[in-house]
């Protein structure tokens, strides 16, 4: 269902993702942020897409990102830091698509992600998590749009893979990928995973790993 990567770095990526992980800070707003020194990977998805029980799979941990049942709560550029000495953060964006969200409170998400994506140098590149039983909404396909035109280079994942029906999955997988393939910043290849059965976990870190690299 996945991208193949070799067993090393596989492991790789495993024993970085093993190592010293740590929340650094949140920015609501871009005089926030940390300084542009290391590699950074961005992390963006709708809300309740399962975001933050990702971010915890990935990094081996229960409460590194915080989960709620509440959508539309996260608001701000979350930074986590990744390694000892430093080796790259990875940045939780803000959920979008929540429709009870106020208008100023969109309005602002907007602008905030938008000058992010398009004046972070290091940014090297943006996972969007695409839920499997859902596939690629209107409300994706706008940060889709904003990362082609901001040419930000960015992967689909797509999570809660347990939820579904094998076969189910291997179609919309193919219909995902389908308009992957039609995007000028995309990567054509998707990651399937989920956060509960730890599927496509380590795929997952070695993109990352790969995308620093």
């Amino acid at each position: 269902m996945t991208d193949a990567f070799e067993p090393e770095a596989i492991e790789a990526a495993r024993k970085l993702f093993a190592g010293p992980i740590s929340f650094l800070k949140s920015a609501p707003s871009l005089e926030h942020i940390p300084n542009a020194n290391v590699p950074e990977v961005a992390f963006a998805g709708r809300s309740n897409v399962g975001k933050s029980s990702l971010l915890n799979a990935l990094a081996g941990r229960n409460a590194l990102a915080r989960t709620s049942n509440t959508p539309g709560r996260t608001q701000e550029l979350n930074f986590f830091e990744v390694g000892d000495p430093l080796a790259f953060r990875l940045v939780d964006m803000p959920g979008y698509g929540f429709a009870k969200a106020p208008k100023d409170m969109q309005r602002k998400w907007r602008y905030l992600v938008n000058d992010f994506l398009r004046g972070r140098d290091v940014l090297k590149r943006a996972l969007v998590l695409i839920d499997s039983r859902h596939g690629i909404k209107d409300v994706d396909r706008e940060i889709l749009d904003m990362l082609d035109t901001a040419a930000v280079s960015y992967r689909i994942v797509m999570t809660k893979a347990d939820k579904i029906k094998a076969s189910v999955l291997t179609e919309m997988k193919a219909l995902t990928a389908d308009e992957a393939r039609k995007r000028p910043a995309a990567h054509p290849d998707i990651i399937v995973t989920s956060s509960e059965k730890g599927m496509g976990i380590p795929e997952l870190r070695a993109a990352v790993v790969e995308a620093i690299g």
